[in-house]
């Protein structure tokens, strides 16, 4: 483990809160094997702050004076990733009007930081493996083999070990990616960092806003501690930043912190729920049973009045598809009561047959309104839907999203 006073200079260099040993060894791990050029796998939970590994081998690596170069591969269209990893030759590909450069050639002699790693198509994993076994790539568009001397960091918060399994990862680029693995630790597995980097976060606030920062009475402190913080560190400093705004008193108690704390995650987190003796795997999972069970019981309920009226007028039109964002609006599930008239004897009344809906139609309307309320902008709709946004270009493909559904 790297001295303890090396370990103390990183975090105010990088502005890293917390003193836990998890943390700690991580950041040693990364010290240490910084000067060398073996590749490097960070992982760890969203917002647990596993961009700040690869800058920190960067700066302490003989390439710290050349390039350093951090790519989103979620963030980057599967059919343009090859382009922008790689480069292309003019006439490659429509709007290919001339020669670029790949990030790899740009960060020849430096180093390239591979966020979101696991989200790489299969094509463009094999030209990831070219480059990491022999430093030679190709330009999409070319049959010219270029060289490039790149040191390669990639971070994932995904199960790469399952992705292999499920043939959506090569194991062989695993392997050459994971030569040195570091884990950064979640918040949860930190609690005694969790006052300081709430006290860090509640003091940026007061001096941005000139306003005195906001402090947490013991049992805040301990609720703090105690609570699961699925989103980590950036979920944290969300918190800090709305009481630090929205709260007159400067003194925050376990009442005030509890508003803006979500219950269900407190103790942990919603990996297996459990309604009608069926598992599920995710809250969204839960979410699809709810709204079938409540369509289910909105037909019964039509078909009961419909036996009830005998005579009278057939239920309007089906209730409208139940819309899923999040959270369950109050205004997302219609019933139509029908008007009671009479009617001759020898009128019969029609139950007007009504398609369930499937998982596959209750994903594409939630997708479709996130794409409607950022106004087609799918990076914005693919943050709002906790997707990666190749993940959202993937869903939309399968469940035959277009523009002019939007």
């Amino acid at each position: 483990m790297a001295d303890l006073s090396d370990i103390t200079s990183v975090k105010q260099r990088f502005g890293i809160i917390g003193n836990s040993e998890a943390m700690n060894r991580a950041l040693s791990v990364a010290m240490r094997v910084a000067p060398t050029d073996l590749s490097v796998l960070v992982t760890g939970e969203s917002g647990v702050g596993k961009e700040f590994f690869p800058q920190i081998i960067h700066a302490y690596s003989a390439r710290k004076h050349a390039k350093y170069i951090a790519v989103n591969c979620g963030a980057i269209p599967e059919g343009t990733i090859d382009s922008e990893l790689f480069g292309h030759e003019k006439g490659a590909f429509t709007g290919a009007t001339e020669a670029r450069k790949g990030y790899f050639e740009e960060a020849d002699g430096g180093t390239i930081f591979l966020d979101e790693v696991g989200e790489l198509p299969l094509a463009t994993q094999v030209r990831l493996l070219r480059v990491l076994q022999s430093g030679e790539f190709i330009r999409v568009g070319s049959a010219r083999v270029q060289k490039t001397n790149v040191r390669v960091v990639a971070a994932t918060n995904n199960d790469l070990q399952q992705a292999i399994e499920q043939g959506r990862f090569r194991e062989d680029l695993y392997y050459r990616l994971n030569t040195v693995p570091i884990v950064v630790p979640a918040l949860r597995e930190r609690k005694e960092d969790i006052p300081l980097l709430f006290r860090k976060f509640a003091a940026d606030v007061a001096v941005q806003y000139k306003m005195p920062a906001v402090q947490l009475d013991e049992q805040a402190r301990q609720m703090l501690q105690n609570y699961y913080w699925r989103g980590n560190v950036r979920q944290l400093k969300n918190v800090a930043e709305q009481i630090s705004a929205l709260e007159k008193s400067r003194e925050v108690t376990a009442e005030v912190l509890s508003q803006y704390l979500m219950p269900q995650h407190s103790t942990a987190p919603a990996m297996q729920s459990h309604v009608g003796g069926e598992d599920f795997a995710t809250e969204r999972e839960l979410l699809y049973k709810i709204l079938f069970d409540m369509r289910s019981d909105i037909n019964d309920l039509k078909r009961m009045l419909s036996e009830l009226m005998r005579g009278g007028q057939p239920a309007a039109s089906p209730a409208p598809k139940n819309e899923v964002f999040g959270l369950l609006p109050s205004s997302s599930v219609e019933v139509h009561h029908p008007v009671v008239e009479e009617y001759a004897e020898s009128e019969e009344i029609v139950d007007v047959p009504h398609r369930e809906s499937t998982k596959a139609d209750m994903q594409r309307e939630q997708i479709l309104r996130a794409l409607r309320n950022n106004n087609g902008r799918r990076r914005d709709a693919a943050r709002e839907l906790f997707l990666s946004e190749r993940t959202l270009y993937r869903r939309m493909k399968e469940l035959g999203i277009t523009d002019d559904d939007i």
